[in-house]
């Protein structure tokens, strides 16, 4: 099955990524600010406004979609070998996870004080959707990152 709008494989998937990293980018570009105040105001109430929420969840479902899209209709193609651009993508994967994991731990240990004051069922599970859709987006580029690092890393040299 093929894309509905039929572009040649290396443009689709240069398209597709450019828009995974460019939501990437917009995600980090957003919640590193509340991250900051999380971590800043350790065991404070930190309310996030609706209006800050809205963009974050649909940048993650860009996220999501054009990964999605990409593993059902479009093969990863490497615009050429190299090792060293492929470790750059390797570390770029890394490095995303660490963020979402430093994140999810500023957030835990934030309300790690209000324990026994929890949530309601349906807020909390509303909370944790929406920061494991996030998080889980994030999950998903950095596996776009390997995917791509191992096509781009030269191909193993025998020497016998």
């Amino acid at each position: 099955m093929n894309l509905p709008l039929k572009l040649p494989d290396p443009v689709a998937y240069a398209v597709l990524l450019t828009a995974q990293t460019a939501a990437a980018s917009i995600l980090f570009s957003m919640v590193f600010p509340i991250f900051h105040r999380v971590v800043t105001h350790l065991g404070e109430r930190q309310l996030l406004d609706f209006s800050d929420q809205v963009p974050i969840v649909v940048t993650a479902a860009l996220l999501h979609c054009c990964y999605w899209a990409r593993l059902k209709w479009v093969p990863v193609t490497p615009p050429f070998h190299s090792s060293f651009v492929a470790h750059l993508c390797f570390f770029a994967s890394r490095v995303g996870l660490f963020f979402g994991g430093a994140f999810f731990s500023a957030i835990f240990f934030r309300h790690l004080p209000e324990l026994d004051a929890f949530p309601s069922f349906g807020q909390a599970v509303i909370k944790f959707l929406y920061v494991a859709w996030t998080l889980f987006g994030l999950f998903c580029y950095s596996l776009e990152l390997d995917r791509l690092g191992k096509a781009i890393e030269e191909p193993f040299q025998s020497t016998d």
